[in-house]
């Protein structure tokens, strides 16, 4: 019957049916016809996996990220990053890349950290004559930090499915987070070099370091509050996406006057619209793992992978192109639901650090937030320029390939994701 599970599965999301239909049809017909798990199974399922205080992390994290979009700190986080970069050669775009760095060390949203900075900054760089398609394709790209650099939405996912350490697979991300962001502002500066530009700062005058950092103080001390709270044990994840809402309402309103409390209703109708989906698919992906695990699909798949070859590059290759693949169709959060339960118990048998693992994974996802036919960005972004999606697709080569480089240095050097979790015992 997992035959049949997969078949309706992968058969609707080839259909285009939305990923929670495919998943919930699939896992009736499982129900119906294999018998495998009743129909009441499935509903305590659903609710058990919301019914979780890591899984709050996830909508908190969204409203605070929404907050901070409409406060306003995101083009002050910009101004601080343009201040330290923007005299450089394709300043402009690197100091777009390090803002969705540290937008991304609030939100922990790819989509929100791009939504936040995208609609800022593509205009700017446009009105200052860089290519469209480039900057838009690079900050799409960029975007996709907001899952690798700590708090990230999809780690709290891997912690809670996986059983790991949500703190330590927060630390693990920070060096392939600002290894991902280096790697893409080295594109921006390569390619600005061969597409030179003469930059008019009339368009947009930039702030000297010591003015951006007093107007952006209380910005640029939100993710220090955040992090610091979490790895200083000071609150948990979720403890601190809570902190991350209540920061964000308070300087906007009081400290930037960006925020009028009559808004708060609008910016929490957005934030459900977003959340609704996200929590649908994680509660249908949630009881989809539990019925592969009582059917032992993952135990058989990891047994059937490592009777036919015990190479463990081999094993490494076969998982990230599994992962990349499933970047292209999937949101993240579900991937991670889905595969980890599938994936890990091979990764462990051929000795990979759980937390390693989850870095890998995660990092792989990042990237399908500018791959087709799923990418997320890559809509948002086609929607905030008119660029057809072809074309940013053809752009976006040289960042996926920029963000490939960083991930096959993270696949054989474990070091990278589990030497700050391990200082920090």
């Amino acid at each position: 019957m997992a035959v049949l599970l997969f078949v309706i599965f992968f058969g609707l999301m080839a259909l285009g049916v939305p990923i929670a239909a495919s998943m919930g049809l699939g896992i009736l017909s499982n129900s119906i016809f294999g018998e495998t798990v009743s129909l009441a199974f499935i509903g305590r399922g659903m609710v058990s996996a919301l019914d979780s205080f890591p899984v709050l992390a996830v909508p908190i994290f969204i409203f605070a990220g929404e907050i901070m979009a409409k406060g306003g700190i995101s083009k002050r986080l910009f101004n601080f990053a343009n201040a330290c970069l923007g005299g450089l050669t394709g300043g402009v775009p690197m100091a777009t890349v390090f803002t969705c760095m540290l937008f991304g060390a609030i939100s922990g949203s790819g989509s929100a950290t791009f939504a936040a900075v995208g609609t800022i900054m593509i205009p700017i760089m446009t009105k200052q004559g860089y290519d469209r398609r480039f900057i838009t394709a690079l900050t799409a790209a960029s975007g996709g930090l907001g899952v690798l650099i700590p708090p990230s939405l999809p780690m709290v996912m891997y912690g809670v499915s996986s059983g790991a350490s949500i703190g330590d697979m927060f630390m693990a991300g920070i060096i392939p987070g600002v290894g991902c962001g280096l790697a893409l502002m080295i594109y921006a500066y390569i390619f600005s070099k061969t597409h030179p530009i003469t930059i008019d700062e009339s368009q947009e005058p930039r702030m000297g370091v010591f003015k951006s950092l007093l107007d952006g103080f209380w910005a640029l001390l939100c993710p220090v509050i955040i992090l610091g709270g979490i790895y200083g044990g000071v609150f948990t994840a979720t403890e601190a996406a809570g902190v991350a809402a209540l920061y964000g309402v308070i300087v906007s309103k009081f400290i930037y006057k960006t925020l009028e409390f009559k808004e708060i209703p609008g910016i929490l109708l957005r934030a459900a619209r977003l959340n609704a989906p996200i929590l649908l698919i994680v509660a249908i992906a949630t009881v989809f793992g539990r019925i592969l695990t009582i059917q032992n699909i993952p135990t058989a798949l990891a047994e059937g992978i490592l009777s036919l070859t015990d190479n463990t590059i081999l094993i490494l290759i076969f998982m990230n192109v599994i992962l990349l693949i499933a970047g292209m169709f999937m949101e993240a959060l579900a991937a991670i639901v889905i595969l980890t339960p599938i994936l890990l118990p091979i990764a462990v048998n051929i000795g990979l650090n759980p937390i390693h693992f989850g870095t890998m994974m995660v990092a792989n996802l990042a990237i399908g937030f500018v791959t087709p036919p799923v990418g997320t960005n890559l809509y948002a972004a086609s929607g905030i320029t008119g660029i057809p999606i072809k074309d940013i697709i053809r752009a976006a080569w040289g960042p996926i390939i920029a963000l490939l480089i960083v991930q096959l240095f993270v696949i054989i050097i474990p070091g990278l994701s589990t030497w700050l979790p391990s200082m920090a015992k």
